[in-house]
């Protein structure tokens, strides 16, 4: 048989990611060869994001571009959360792409063998994946449904130029650079009235402790030395698994993993942290004391429409929690503004909470409808007009505010992960800085300096969330801590 060749492109969120360093170690299990660009391939996977509008907007668009080629395009095939959550909806909008979901992934090598031969898998219907799993979160670990990024640590043997042999976690790293995401769960058992994910992922599945460890161990031989952690709850982990603090003995024992020097957690829910949590985030070496918490509103009745807990005032205290035990903790959010009831007031009690929360990293979103969604019903719509004129209002704060906090870290130390370097000039992240979402330090630096080096730092200026900052000149070196 000829070779047979296809581009992957991942959109979304960091768990995506995941999923598609999985899907590749699957296909190239089953024979075919990973290529970077669609020219020649034989088929394009296309590992699309069902979030929110846009993210759907660019995923049909994603797909729309790889199937214009001519009559010589390669296969075109939608496979994540927008294939998963609208299957045969989605394959009747767009003939020019085969539509699979979640269940085809185990031998999605063989799958993609009967698109490119003529013969595609009629696309599903889609369902409440929720359905798939037992109400009982103990009983799920056997159920037997299909968990993206769940592949299990010693499940396949994956041969290519440049491998590390052997056996080895079921992940082809499609991704470069000194940090890499590791799902610890899937779903989600909150019931968010603006959220739809929980359909189309299912129920909440933690991945068991020493599966990752393993993985850990495995991303460390292949140069990482940061671990995002991802789900979309992180802060549930365990509660499958009989112990709801596993969490904390999971930070544990990735942080043991030789190579790995930072890990950081992502996606907590503010009505789940608890003080043993707070407590080994801030106090346990190798871990950052970094908060991704979901607040999404200050004003205690939106929340309650929303289905959330807290309001601003429950969440300034944990803040101060937080920052009791760690002064210098990075904390991050998302805010959605113009949720259906919305009031002058509520807009007021998150503006006066932004301001006094002094946040890292604010991602400010406009409410809109999503399927299936409870709000997607509620009465007290707001006109779009308004929606837009509170995101850019509540927008224009958050800019001031995170540049502010950032100024106020001019004199702190900080160690900055390398990401790049040009010049004498490394770029990376600070412990409170998320890759990728939570701006970046850039460091005048020795040019010994490589990628993946850590760099410990004094910070001289900002530029709205970013710093700048100079390297500790250390006699003996240990300002740079090389791999």
């Amino acid at each position: 048989m000829s070779e047979r060749r296809v581009a992957l492109i991942t959109l979304g969120c960091a768990r995506n990611e995941v999923d598609s360093d999985e899907l590749a170690a699957r296909l190239e299990h089953g024979g075919w060869t990973l290529v970077d660009e669609a020219e020649g391939a034989d088929a394009v996977l296309v590992n699309t994001c069902g979030f929110v509008e846009a993210a759907k907007q660019e995923s049909v668009d994603t797909l729309l571009a790889a199937a214009d080629d001519g009559a010589d395009a390669p296969k075109v095939v939608a496979v994540g959360c927008l294939a998963e959550r609208y299957g045969d909806q989605l394959a009747e909008a767009m003939p020019e792409a085969a539509v699979l979901g979640f269940d085809h992934y185990p031998d999605i090598a063989g799958t993609l063998q009967e698109v490119v031969d003529g013969r595609a898998p009629a696309p599903h219907a889609p369902r409440d994946r929720r359905k798939l799993l037992p109400i009982s979160p103990v009983d799920r670990q056997q159920a037997g449904a299909v968990m993206p990024g769940h592949g299990a640590a010693t499940e396949v043997t994956v041969r290519r130029p440049g491998s590390l042999g052997g056996t080895q976690t079921l992940r082809r790293r499609l991704g470069s650079g000194p940090s890499a995401p590791v799902k610890i769960a899937s779903g989600c058992d909150r019931r968010c009235a603006f959220c739809a994910i929980p359909s189309f992922r299912g129920a909440f599945v933690s991945r068991p402790v020493d599966e990752m460890v393993q993985e850990a161990a495995w991303l460390a031989g292949a140069g990482v030395r940061e671990l995002v952690l991802v789900s979309e709850n992180s802060t549930s982990y365990g509660k499958d698994l009989g112990d709801v603090r596993l969490l904390e003995q999971l930070l544990g024992q990735l942080s043991a993993v030789s190579g790995i020097d930072r890990i950081r957690v992502s996606y907590l829910q503010p009505a789940e942290m608890r003080p043993t949590l707070v407590d080994v985030m801030t106090a346990t070496s190798g871990v950052a004391p970094y908060f991704d918490l979901s607040f999404q509103h200050a004003s205690g009745p939106v929340l309650r429409r929303m289905r959330r807990f807290g309001d601003g005032e429950q969440f300034l205290d944990l803040l101060g929690q937080i920052r009791a035990r760690a002064p210098l903790a990075g904390v991050r959010t998302n805010v959605i503004v113009g949720f259906p009831g919305e009031t002058e007031a509520d807009v007021a009690a998150l503006e006066e909470f932004l301001g006094a929360a002094r946040l890292d990293a604010v991602g400010v979103f406009g409410y809109s409808d999503e399927d299936g969604t409870e709000a997607a019903g509620h009465d007290g719509k707001l006109p779009q007009q308004v929606v837009d004129e509170r995101v850019e209002r509540v927008t224009q704060l958050v800019d001031e505010l995170v540049a502010q906090r950032a100024e106020e870290r001019i004199g702190e130390q900080v160690d900055v992960l390398v990401e790049s370097v040009a010049v004498g000039i490394a770029e990376g992240c600070a412990a409170h800085q998320g890759p990728e979402v939570d701006g970046a330090t850039s460091v005048r630096v020795p040019a010994t300096v490589r990628v993946g080096d850590l760099v410990t730092a004094s910070v001289v200026a900002s530029d709205g969330v970013d710093l700048t900052a100079d390297a500790n000149a250390d006699r003996d070196g240990s300002s740079v801590r090389s791999r």
